[in-house]
């Protein structure tokens, strides 16, 4: 704590000796869970902070916030702090940066250089979900074209919620008592554990593309399953216990994305080939319950405008290569997004509706908001976040409807 607010006084000070650009918001933010038992899904005063300068041949940005949960719980982060030094015909930029890819909204298929921060499932804002990384960054531009260089030298993995959060996946039954193992699950800071990461974009008179590849690190583990029997009679063995051991495994990935305008509508894609993922197996006599296989991940969308309600559809699939019926997670596997908004009242009220949908385990996540400004800078929304079905990504989470309100000064 004490260092982190002598990090605020220094940059304070930096800012008054110099021609800093300064702006971020404050937000207090309340969600009631609409079961049973009315308890709050969340209750947390955010700080966010940026601070910026950009000159003729160097720049720089620092976005530290502070997270004020409810019992005073506190957490204290540095989002990116990076600094650009420009030349002319290439920019590079170095520390800690968010580094967003591909066309898609709401779904992560191109975009998966920054990991995410997934305490709140994906209910926080997708600025707040991506994870800043120290990355080393250059773009080269040739015309109206750019190609992008990334190098990761430090793996950083996805953030999950804890064990106790209403957020945390549920686990499946096992058929004996379970134990996790971590032993496996550290990915050491050396050069041969680092990332690269490349993309050439083009902008034509037709189309926008862009083409991509990477040599990764999975951003959430695999769960090796390794199951324990008892042969103290050979012919009958008996399973004494399970042992789960998480652990990351290298990808190879390459794909792309475009948009396109044809006539009123905005038609985009963005679709990738994800080599070396584990699936978790069923079959008895696998020593540890996984194999290894391809997969594709794909997505359609369509962006148009009806009387002034502004509306996108998206189609997404993830199929596995070469697949076999052991496999626990299904070799299709669907999910379709609608959003519609609308403005009101001189730009001053908001209404939105954002769905998700799982074709594959018949959920869905439903997301109405509405938000209002009350004055200049400050905003304040109500909406809702609705989960239907029983299982899968969604389903799994059917207890935890909740309604919520957020009040947003923005300065």
């Amino acid at each position: 704590m004490k260092k982190f607010l002598l990090s605020f006084v220094f940059m304070f000070s930096v800012l008054m000796a110099g021609n800093i650009n300064m702006d971020g918001f404050v937000r207090s933010y309340i969600g009631v869970l609409t079961n049973d038992s009315l308890d709050y899904s969340i209750v947390m005063n955010t700080f966010n902070l940026n601070l910026s300068k950009t000159g003729d041949k160097m720049g720089f940005k620092v976005n530290p916030y502070i997270y004020q949960y409810s019992g005073g719980n506190m957490e204290l982060g540095l989002r990116e702090a990076y600094l650009d030094i420009y030349f002319p015909s290439m920019d590079l930029r170095v520390g800690k940066q968010q580094i967003i890819w591909g066309k898609a909204d709401g779904v992560f298929i191109t975009d998966i250089v920054s990991p995410k921060d997934l305490t709140e499932f994906i209910l926080r804002d997708f600025d707040e979900i991506r994870m800043g990384i120290t990355a080393l960054k250059s773009d080269y531009y040739i015309g109206n074209n750019t190609l992008e260089l990334v190098w990761v030298p430090v793996f950083t993995p996805t953030k999950m919620p804890p064990a106790t959060s209403i957020w945390h996946p549920k686990m499946p039954d096992f058929p004996a008592p379970a134990t996790f193992d971590y032993t496996r699950s550290e990915v050491r800071h050396d050069l041969k554990n680092s990332e690269v990461f490349g993309k050439f974009s083009a902008l034509t008179g037709l189309v926008d593309f862009e083409v991509m590849g990477a040599y990764t690190w999975e951003d959430e583990p695999t769960m090796h399953v390794i199951k324990h029997f008892n042969l103290s009679n050979p012919q009958h063995p008996v399973l004494d216990s399970i042992t789960i051991y998480p652990e990351y495994h290298r990808l190879k990935v390459g794909g792309g994305s475009f948009s396109t305008t044809i006539g009123p509508f905005v038609l985009r894609g963005e679709g990738a080939y994800y080599n070396g993922k584990y699936f978790n197996t069923t079959r008895p006599d696998a020593p540890e319950s996984v194999v290894k296989k391809d997969y594709v991940h794909y997505l359609v969308g369509m962006d148009f405008s009806v009387k002034g309600w502004n509306t996108s559809l998206q189609f997404i699939e993830r199929a596995i290569l070469d697949y076999t019926d052991d496999i626990e997670q299904e070799q299709y596997s669907n999910m379709a997004t609608f959003l519609i908004a609308k403005n009101f009242l001189y730009e001053t009220l908001h209404i939105s509706l954002f769905t998700y949908y799982d074709f594959t385990d018949k959920g869905s996540l439903v997301r109405p908001k509405i938000s209002y400004d009350i004055a200049d800078g400050v905003e304040g929304i109500v909406g809702a976040n609705i989960f239907t079905g029983s299982e899968g990504i969604f389903g799994q989470y059917n207890d935890n409807d909740m309604v919520y309100l957020k009040l947003k000064y923005s300065f």
